[in-house]
Protein backbone atom coordinates (compact mmCIF):
# COMPACT_ATOMS: atom_id res chain seq x y z
CA UNK A 1 0.00 0.00 0.00
CA UNK A 2 3.12 2.05 0.37
CA UNK A 3 2.68 5.34 -2.36
CA UNK A 4 5.38 7.43 -3.52
CA UNK A 5 4.01 10.62 -1.82
CA UNK A 6 3.89 9.03 1.58
CA UNK A 7 7.55 8.52 1.63
CA UNK A 8 7.88 12.25 1.46
CA UNK A 9 6.11 12.38 4.80
CA UNK A 10 8.52 12.92 7.11
CA UNK A 11 9.70 9.68 8.93
CA UNK A 12 7.17 7.31 7.39
CA UNK A 13 7.33 3.98 7.96
CA UNK A 14 4.89 1.12 6.73
CA UNK A 15 4.32 -1.01 9.46
CA UNK A 16 1.91 -3.99 7.64
CA UNK A 17 -0.48 -3.67 4.78
CA UNK A 18 -2.69 -1.99 7.23
CA UNK A 19 -0.80 0.28 9.28
CA UNK A 20 1.96 2.90 8.69
CA UNK A 21 3.52 5.85 11.05
CA UNK A 22 5.06 9.29 9.75
CA UNK A 23 5.98 12.58 12.15
CA UNK A 24 3.90 15.65 11.38
CA UNK A 25 2.07 15.52 7.84
CA UNK A 26 1.01 18.76 6.21
CA UNK A 27 -1.95 19.92 5.01
CA UNK A 28 -1.86 18.29 1.42
CA UNK A 29 -0.42 15.40 2.95
CA UNK A 30 -3.51 14.62 4.55
CA UNK A 31 -4.98 14.01 0.82
CA UNK A 32 -2.34 11.91 0.22
CA UNK A 33 -2.97 9.88 3.06
CA UNK A 34 -6.16 9.22 2.05
CA UNK A 35 -6.30 8.28 -1.53
CA UNK A 36 -3.82 5.60 0.15
CA UNK A 37 -6.66 4.01 1.38
CA UNK A 38 -6.60 4.95 5.20
CA UNK A 39 -9.73 4.98 7.08
CA UNK A 40 -8.60 6.23 10.37
CA UNK A 41 -5.57 9.01 11.20
CA UNK A 42 -4.13 8.85 15.15
CA UNK A 43 -1.98 11.76 16.29
CA UNK A 44 -0.24 11.19 19.71
CA UNK A 45 1.55 14.71 19.13
CA UNK A 46 0.41 18.00 21.34
CA UNK A 47 -1.26 20.70 19.64
CA UNK A 48 1.54 22.73 20.40
CA UNK A 49 3.81 20.46 18.87
CA UNK A 50 6.37 21.04 16.22
CA UNK A 51 4.68 21.49 12.99
CA UNK A 52 0.87 20.78 14.51
CA UNK A 53 -1.72 21.81 12.33
CA UNK A 54 -4.77 23.94 14.48
CA UNK A 55 -7.06 22.81 11.76
CA UNK A 56 -5.82 18.99 12.05
CA UNK A 57 -9.36 17.02 12.92
CA UNK A 58 -11.55 18.94 10.32
CA UNK A 59 -9.21 18.17 7.49
CA UNK A 60 -8.76 14.64 8.43
CA UNK A 61 -12.45 14.22 8.87
CA UNK A 62 -13.03 16.73 5.17
CA UNK A 63 -11.27 13.86 3.81
CA UNK A 64 -13.99 11.55 5.20
CA UNK A 65 -11.66 9.91 7.62
CA UNK A 66 -12.06 8.87 11.27
CA UNK A 67 -9.52 11.17 13.79
CA UNK A 68 -8.28 10.15 16.80
CA UNK A 69 -6.44 12.19 18.74
CA UNK A 70 -4.37 11.08 22.38
CA UNK A 71 -2.12 13.99 23.27
CA UNK A 72 1.14 12.14 24.54
CA UNK A 73 3.12 14.62 26.33
CA UNK A 74 6.63 13.89 25.22
CA UNK A 75 8.38 14.33 28.86
CA UNK A 76 5.64 12.22 30.15
CA UNK A 77 3.90 9.56 28.64
CA UNK A 78 1.52 7.39 30.50
CA UNK A 79 0.04 4.13 30.89
CA UNK A 80 -3.20 5.64 30.32
CA UNK A 81 -2.14 7.19 27.36
CA UNK A 82 -0.89 3.82 25.87
CA UNK A 83 -4.21 1.82 27.04
CA UNK A 84 -6.12 4.46 25.17
CA UNK A 85 -3.91 3.53 22.27
CA UNK A 86 -4.28 0.06 22.39
CA UNK A 87 -8.06 0.21 22.38
CA UNK A 88 -7.99 2.28 19.85
CA UNK A 89 -6.20 0.08 17.49
CA UNK A 90 -7.60 -2.83 18.58
CA UNK A 91 -11.27 -1.29 18.29
CA UNK A 92 -9.97 -0.22 14.27
CA UNK A 93 -7.66 -3.45 13.40
CA UNK A 94 -9.97 -4.16 10.53
CA UNK A 95 -9.46 -0.69 8.70
CA UNK A 96 -6.14 1.52 7.69
CA UNK A 97 -4.53 3.21 10.33
CA UNK A 98 -2.12 5.79 9.79
CA UNK A 99 -0.52 6.80 13.07
CA UNK A 100 1.75 10.00 13.23
CA UNK A 101 3.23 12.39 16.17
CA UNK A 102 5.45 15.42 15.07
CA UNK A 103 8.64 13.15 14.44
CA UNK A 104 7.17 9.34 15.11
CA UNK A 105 9.27 8.82 18.15
CA UNK A 106 6.19 8.89 20.74
CA UNK A 107 4.60 6.47 17.49
CA UNK A 108 7.15 4.47 16.70
CA UNK A 109 7.54 3.39 20.86
CA UNK A 110 3.74 3.16 20.88
CA UNK A 111 3.69 0.76 18.20
CA UNK A 112 6.71 -1.26 19.13
CA UNK A 113 4.73 -1.93 22.02
CA UNK A 114 1.62 -2.44 20.55
CA UNK A 115 2.96 -4.99 17.89
CA UNK A 116 4.85 -7.34 20.98
CA UNK A 117 1.91 -6.84 23.66
CA UNK A 118 -1.53 -7.08 21.20
CA UNK A 119 -0.22 -8.48 18.15
CA UNK A 120 2.59 -10.90 20.10
CA UNK A 121 4.92 -9.69 17.37
CA UNK A 122 8.85 -11.21 17.51
CA UNK A 123 11.07 -8.85 19.70
CA UNK A 124 13.34 -8.70 17.30
CA UNK A 125 11.85 -7.67 14.34
CA UNK A 126 9.38 -5.08 16.32
CA UNK A 127 12.77 -3.58 18.13
CA UNK A 128 14.26 -3.26 14.51
CA UNK A 129 11.48 -1.01 13.32
CA UNK A 130 11.65 0.95 16.10
CA UNK A 131 15.51 1.52 15.59
CA UNK A 132 15.20 2.99 11.98
CA UNK A 133 13.19 6.14 13.49
CA UNK A 134 15.19 6.32 16.59
CA UNK A 135 16.62 4.68 19.94
CA UNK A 136 14.31 6.01 22.77
CA UNK A 137 15.88 8.46 25.01
CA UNK A 138 16.06 7.63 29.08
CA UNK A 139 12.80 9.19 29.60
CA UNK A 140 11.13 6.49 26.96
CA UNK A 141 13.12 3.81 27.83
CA UNK A 142 11.90 3.34 31.52
CA UNK A 143 8.20 3.93 29.97
CA UNK A 144 8.55 1.34 27.41
CA UNK A 145 10.15 -1.09 30.42
CA UNK A 146 7.36 0.55 32.53
CA UNK A 147 4.51 -0.68 30.35
CA UNK A 148 5.97 -3.91 29.23
CA UNK A 149 5.97 -4.64 33.23
CA UNK A 150 2.30 -3.80 33.67
CA UNK A 151 1.76 -6.44 30.42
CA UNK A 152 3.64 -8.94 31.14
CA UNK A 153 0.88 -11.19 31.90
CA UNK A 154 0.31 -11.19 28.10
CA UNK A 155 3.58 -11.48 27.49
CA UNK A 156 4.33 -14.50 29.30
CA UNK A 157 0.79 -16.07 27.34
Amino acid sequence: MAHNSLTDIYNFLQLSDSVATAGQPTETQFYDIKNAGYQVVVNLALPTSTNALPNEQELVEAQEMQYVHIPVIWEKPTLEDIERFFNVMQANADKNVFVHCAMNMRVSAFMYLYRLIQEHKNAAEAKQDLAKIWVPNETWQQFINRVLEHYQTHLNR
